[in-house]
């Protein structure tokens, strides 16, 4: 008796794959529950919304992402990697050194991206939503560690430290 080989490792990529995925109930997300909400990870004005899973845990994510017209993500990789489909909008995609031409990619498109790939991203003139699948736990690492908007000082932020500055020099007498 001839055993292929390909079943046997669909049949144990499903098995490992399943449990990540497995849910006490069938859960349903319609369109009207959506929460969009700012991402820190994100440039500002980058939204996203979980539709299923914990991002901070070792389980399947699924998540949707909104970018408005004319947003960039530089470039940057992902500890994970990650199934792309284009829901609405045309998104653009750079994948590797190639950091000036970049892919359009239309809603239906789908791309894979593999973990720890350098990648950009962008819009022109429309919103972009993107629904994105992955294992977690979720991670960004930016290539130039001053693109990383959570390293960025806050309005709130800048406003105490302009006190903190402004109380130094009137103590000094400068």
């Amino acid at each position: 008796m001839k055993i292929s080989l390909l079943p046997t490792l669909v049949g144990l990529a499903i098995s490992i794959a399943l449990p990540s995925i497995a849910q006490d109930a069938m859960k349903v997300v319609t369109a009207d529950e959506l929460v969009w909400k700012d991402d820190p990870v994100l440039p500002k004005g980058g939204k996203n919304t979980i539709l299923i899973g914990d991002p901070s845990k070792a389980e399947t994510i699924v998540q949707r992402v909104k970018f408005p017209p004319h947003f960039k993500v530089p470039p940057h990789t992902h500890p994970y990697s990650e199934v792309v489909t284009v829901l609405s909008g045309t998104y653009w995609n750079a994948m590797g050194d190639d950091t000036e031409k970049g892919v359009p990619l239309k809603p239906g498109s789908v791309f894979v991206l593999p973990a720890n790939h350098t990648h950009h991203t962008w819009t022109t003139d429309e919103e972009v939503i993107l629904q994105i699948y992955f294992t977690g736990p979720g991670g960004i690492t930016f290539i130039n560690p001053a693109d990383d908007p959570r390293k960025k000082p806050n309005n709130q932020t800048r406003q105490i430290l302009n006190y903190a500055v402004r109380a130094m020099i009137g103590r000094s007498g400068c």
